[in-house]
């Protein structure tokens, strides 16, 4: 990327998203804050008529299109209008369980499977004409599937290898369960993309009565594999962190999974402290009840749950009883997947919008240049933590 800025920078191609069925709410969002965007910036580039040039300020960059299926199951996908020479974005959520299709007169729930396959099927419907293909997978696809341990597939990185073979230039994720994975294709384009700020900026503005300090809050990682995460988020907030350890039983599976034993804190006293569990996912949400259980038996005050991702996989429902017995405060998960009507209505519950962090992505790179002030959110959230603590 060119040192060039937004505003000095012509567009790569003209703007194109597919907001795959899955996407279709966020995808929305996205194209009205780039409409919008892209209006104000035109009433400030009046000495620069280039951006005056066709397709630049459109009502809509949404692609139409459709991926039907016969009654057998088999699909195909359908563009209905010209992508030739567009600077074309996919943007596709592969864990949303709410859409569905008819197979055999039945309805059937979409797997991650079927989401992949119809976002390949897309990408096949082009043809070759993009000037530029890009994939936004806020969750990444297969990424738990992301090493080998015995003899066991490799379903990310072989999914990545597909989608780049088939022309993809960049992939374009949010909280990779595990960064490396960029590996596979070590020579396109991977963002993994954090979302730190947000979520800090949401609690604290839902909460303005907290105070960030050692002797009042603390960052706990529910895990080894989220160490990091929370140690950035700790420094940055300028308070202590933890980790909660999990002995599992190696010799055996249940649910796909090691079947954990016990939970152990690492960290120092929590009593009378408020608490930040960071993750990059809430599966089942046992991991997250037994680590509120650990926390409340040292004396947390209140709890918060984040999680860039909420799977519920076993549904929601468990939290409105871990809520009534004070588990936790609140819980906080994005729009990047997602999230049930049942949820959005409970009053515990909060949903961290980044419809515009995307749209800002999106359109910086359509115009070819640096997305690292975007990305990069130290900077943003000091300057929030100083403004928290000189309200005080």
């Amino acid at each position: 990327m060119s040192a060039k800025t937004y505003q000095d920078s012509m567009p790569l191609a003209p703007l194109k998203i597919v907001a795959m069925g899955n996407c279709r709410e966020i995808g929305d969002k996205i194209n009205q804050i780039i409409t919008a965007r892209r209006q104000e910036s035109l009433a400030n580039v009046t000495d620069k008529p280039e951006f005056m040039v066709k397709d630049y300020h459109i009502e809509n960059y949404l692609v139409d299109f459709d991926c039907p299926r016969f009654r057998t199951g088999e699909g195909r996908g359908i563009i209905h209008e010209s992508i030739r020479g567009s600077d074309l974005f996919i943007i596709s959520d592969t864990v949303n369980y709410h859409e569905t299709y008819q197979m055999r007169g039945s309805t059937t729930m979409m797997s991650p499977d079927d989401h992949f396959m119809d976002l390949k099927r897309i990408i096949m419907a082009c043809s070759g004409q993009p000037r530029r293909i890009t994939v936004i997978m806020p969750y990444l696809y297969e990424g738990r599937q992301h090493i080998r341990m015995v003899n066991e597939s490799l379903d990310c990185a072989q999914a990545m290898q597909e989608l780049v073979a088939m022309g993809v230039e960049t992939i374009i994720t949010f909280d990779a369960h595990d960064n490396r994975v960029q590996n596979a294709i070590p020579n396109h384009g991977f963002d993994n993309f954090y979302t730190s700020y947000q979520f800090i900026s949401e609690i604290l503005s839902q909460n303005p009565e907290m105070s960030v300090t050692p002797e009042s809050l603390c960052v706990v990682s529910p895990d080894e594999g989220g160490m990091r995460r929370a140690v950035y988020y700790a420094n940055l907030m300028g308070v202590d962190m933890g980790m909660c350890y999990r002995r599992r039983d190696y010799s055996q599976i249940v649910n796909g999974e090691h079947p954990v034993v016990s939970f152990e804190f690492l960290g120092k006293e929590l009593a009378g402290k408020n608490v930040i569990v960071v993750d990059d996912m809430i599966a089942t949400g046992n991991t997250m009840l037994e680590v509120a259980r650990e926390l409340k038996k040292r004396g947390a005050e209140k709890i918060f749950l984040t999680a860039t991702f909420g799977l519920f996989s076993n549904g929601p429902s468990w939290l409105d009883e871990a809520y009534e017995k004070d588990l936790f405060h609140q819980i906080y998960t994005t729009n990047l997947c997602y999230c049930p009507e049942e949820l959005l209505a409970k009053p515990y519950y909060h949903n961290v919008d980044l419809s515009r962090y995307i749209a800002l992505i999106i359109d910086t790179l359509n115009h070819d240049t640096s997305v690292n002030e975007i990305s990069s959110g130290t900077r943003r959230i000091q300057e929030l933590i100083a403004a928290r603590r000189n309200e005080r």
